[in-house]
C-alpha cells in the first residue's frame, strides 16, 4: 500500500523535530525550524500537520513504541516471569525515547494542558495495551481493563522519574520501576486472597435469600 504524502512528510519531520523541541519546546517555532532543516514547503508542513507540532505526538509516542515492541520481539519472553516482561517492556519503551529525552519532556509538558488530556490518556493506553498484546495476554474480561490500567500507571509514574534521574545508566529509574512492579505483584496478590472470600461471602448471602424468600 502506498504511503500517503502527508506521512511521508510527517516521517521526514519526525526526524529532524525532536533536536528543536529538546530546545524550543513542543512548539509550532520548533516544528517550523524541522521542516526548514528538511526542506519541506509551508504547504507540505499544513498537509503533514495541520494542527501543527500537537500533530507530532502522536508520530513521536508510535515510533517509540514501534521500537519497543521490535525489541521485544527479539526477547525469549516465553522462559521470563511475567514481572520480568513487564519490566523489560517500559525499560525497553524508555531506551528508545533516550536519544530524544528532552524532546519527550516537551511532550509531556505539552499533554500536561488538561485540554489535551484525553489525547494523553489515548496514547497512554495505546502504549499499555500494545505491551499486554505484545507479552501475549488473552484476557477478554475486567481484567483486559485492570491490566492495562494499572499498566499506565506504571508507565506514567517511571516516565516520570526518568525525567528527573541523571544518574548514569539510569539506575534509579530501572530501581525504581522494580519497586512499582513489585506493588503490583503484591496488590494482585492481594486480589488472589480476597477472590475465595468474596466468593464465600456471595454463597452465603445466596444461602440467606434463599431461607428468606424460599428460594
Amino acid at each position: 500500500m502506498t504511503t500517503p504524502p502527508s506521512a511521508r512528510f510527517r516521517a521526514r519531520i519526525l526526524e529532524a523535530f525532536p533536536a528543536h523541541a529538546a530546545r524550543m519546546g513542543w512548539t509550532d517555532a520548533a516544528l517550523k525550524a524541522a521542516c526548514e532543516d528538511v526542506q519541506l514547503s509551508e504547504g507540505e508542513a499544513a498537509l503533514a500537520c495541520p494542527l501543527g507540532a500537537l500533530d507530532l505526538i502522536d508520530a513521536f509516542a508510535d515510533r517509540a513504541d514501534q521500537a519497543m515492541l521490535e525489541a521485544l520481539a527479539e526477547l525469549d519472553l516465553p522462559s521470563m516471569r511475567i514481572r520480568d516482561k513487564v519490566k523489560a517492556a517500559v525499560q525497553l519503551r524508555l531506551e528508545a525515547q533516550a536519544p530524544y529525552k528532552q524532546a519527550a519532556r516537551a511532550m509531556t509538558r505539552a499533554l500536561a494542558n488538561p485540554l489535551r488530556a484525553p489525547e494523553a490518556s489515548r496514547i497512554l493506553w495505546r502504549t499499555a495495551d500494545r505491551i499486554w498484546r505484545a507479552l501475549g495476554d488473552a484476557s477478554t474480561d475486567e481484567n483486559y481493563y485492570t491490566k492495562r490500567a494499572i499498566l499506565m500507571g506504571v508507565l506514567a509514574s517511571t516516565y516520570a522519574r526518568w525525567f528527573a534521574d541523571d544518574t548514569q545508566d539510569h539506575t534509579e529509574t530501572w530501581a525504581f520501576l522494580d519497586a512499582r512492579i513489585e506493588n503490583v505483584m503484591q496488590f494482585e496478590k492481594f486480589k488472589a486472597r480476597l477472590k475465595p472470600l468474596s466468593e464465600r461471602v456471595q454463597e452465603a448471602v445466596g444461602v440467606a435469600a434463599r431461607l428468606r424468600y424460599g428460594r
